[in-house]
């Protein structure tokens, strides 16, 4: 095992999904970890997670100065490293010039943590700080043109630091510098496979529910799909699966997931129709996060209606994934007191959303797991490739891809859309080219005119993005032919739009999804 240390990064889980890319099981456990702790942990490594704060600020996070004496290997990352440099006697400066993007790497030493990086590499930095003198018996690894210190080491007491980020994918050789750790530092072993890690949940979900019955809030979507079959496995008919239909699905979805579990995998789902009271719930809505909240509160109020009818029932099972718990989790530290405090991207429906008087307890088996860990086990466990190469689709549905207030109106308009955009794609046979490809509707009208006749309708925008886990997301570059030939369907089939528009934003600064 690999522990990381979080100092408040948001990328903390993210150099956990790159360790088990690896096939070494990691975890990450707070900085206030201490060393006894982690002796009883016995990790083979111990990495150091970046963070927002300066190691000089009176309140900056501090990790137990005996971990450096347990003889297990530390890795620093950025605020780690500096950290490292601090509590071990030498000196952190807010540097002449900030680093923020992709830097050229020059290697000094291209032994043990920098074999198989190449010079000159490319990595990722976003620090403000620079460490101006290492502790006794530390050596420089590497530098760039504006940092003199981004990578040390201390090899006798197998101490590392690194100021860049090698987990982000903008780090060419990064994956190459975390193997180096994990195996000729650490010396693990390649055993935490995804057949590992199913057999693990298993037994788990059995430990953990017993006797008890389990409802699972099926979407269709590859995460609840995935959980469904990997709870049947674990507890069979002590699993009820329930559809609840929103109203803010996309076309056509609610009858194709009906007929796919009922149908062609025999596992019985229970359906609700219940879109009129989700919409209501919306009336007048125009804040995102309200949109969510609300949302969450009724998901839950209409589980807890049928699951008296159905039940009784003691757990709720849902498809929550690392995405959703880093982005709706604290993800700073307060500078006054040293805690951690949220700085809240957005709330998740299954995350931020539920009411604090829940009846059920909640059991999550996938809330360590990124999207591609997903699709890995479903592939494992045997669902089929229309459901394990599904798009992502949020929680709250359509309502969080129309801009302001959700209207049957709008929904219907979206709906339609949506459909041409995926329709297209796949004509295309380009639909496992995009990690996601979906529609959003703005409230607002624009002037055009068709038919020599003026018209005055909605624009509709077109959002294609790749991206290896939702962390980080590029927008695709759709051949145009595609994209003229979406463009021209919507607004000849699509009732109530008259002009389309790309969205060609990444992910940072915009999100994903619009709202």
């Amino acid at each position: 095992m690999i522990v990381i240390l979080d100092f408040g990064s948001q990328y903390s889980e993210l150099i956990a999904r790159r360790i088990r890319e690896t096939q070494v099981y990691s975890e990450v456990l707070s900085y206030r970890t201490t060393a006894e702790q982690l002796r009883q942990l016995s990790p083979r490594g111990i990495i150091l997670s970046g963070g927002p704060s300066s190691v000089y600020d009176p309140y900056a996070p501090q990790c137990d100065s005996q971990i450096w004496d347990l003889g297990i290997p530390v890795l620093g990352v950025c605020y780690g490293m500096q950290l490292m440099v601090k509590q071990l006697g030498g000196s952190v400066e807010r540097a002449k010039q900030a680093e923020y993007g992709k830097a050229s790497l020059f290697i000094d030493d291209p032994t043990d943590l920098l074999t198989n990086v190449e010079d000159g590499s490319t990595m990722w930095m976003s620090h403000g700080d620079s460490c101006t003198s290492l502790p006794e018996g530390f050596q420089v690894l590497a530098h760039t043109d504006n940092t003199p210190c981004a990578a040390i080491a201390h090899h006798e007491r197998q101490l590392y630091g690194v100021q860049f980020h090698p987990e982000v994918v903008h780090s060419v050789d990064g994956i190459a510098l975390i193997r180096n750790f994990v195996y000729h530092i650490c010396d693990c072993e390649p055993t935490w496979t995804t057949e590992a890690f199913l057999e693990e949940s298993i037994r788990e979900i059995r430990a953990k529910v017993g006797d008890k019955r389990v409802l699972l809030a099926l979407s269709g979507g590859v995460d609840s799909s995935t959980l469904a079959f990997l709870l049947h496995r674990a507890i069979g008919d002590q699993l009820t699966c329930m559809f609840i239909d929103q109203g803010f699905m996309r076309k056509g979805e609610p009858e194709r997931l009906m007929e796919i579990f009922n149908e062609r995998f025999h596992i019985k789902v229970e359906y609700v129709s219940a879109r009129d009271r989700f919409l209501e719930k919306l009336v007048g809505v125009l804040d995102p996060e309200e949109k969510r909240r609300r949302i969450g509160h009724e998901f839950i109020r209409v589980f807890e209606e049928e699951s008296r009818r159905l039940g009784p029932f003691d757990y709720l099972a849902q498809g929550t994934l690392y995405p959703d718990v880093i982005e709706s989790a604290d993800t700073n530290v307060d500078p006054q007191t040293g805690e951690r405090v949220a700085v809240k991207i957005k709330s998740h429906h299954n995350v931020g959303g539920l009411p604090e008087d829940l009846q059920f307890k909640l059991v999550e088996p996938l809330r360590k797991l990124f999207k591609d860990e997903v699709r890995q086990l479903a592939r494992t466990i045997g669902l089929p490739p229309e459901i394990v190469r599904r798009h992502p689709f949020p929680g709250p549905g359509l309502a969080i891809r129309i801009i302001g207030e959700v209207t049957a109106e709008r929904l219907n308009i979206l709906r339609d859309a949506d459909f041409v955009v995926r329709d297209e794609i796949r004509k295309w046979d380009m639909y496992n080219d995009f990690w996601q490809a979906f529609a959003v509707l703005l409230p607002i009208h624009s002037v055009g005119v068709m038919g020599d006749q003026r018209t005055y309708a909605h624009p509709v925008v077109v959002r294609c993005v790749s991206s290896e886990d939702g962390m980080t997301a590029d927008w695709s570059r759709a051949p145009y032919d595609l994209l003229e030939a979406i463009s021209n369907r919507i607004v000849n089939e699509v009732k109530g739009v008259n002009r389309v528009v790309y969205d060609i934003t990444s992910k940072p600064p915009g999100t994903i999804e619009w709202e």
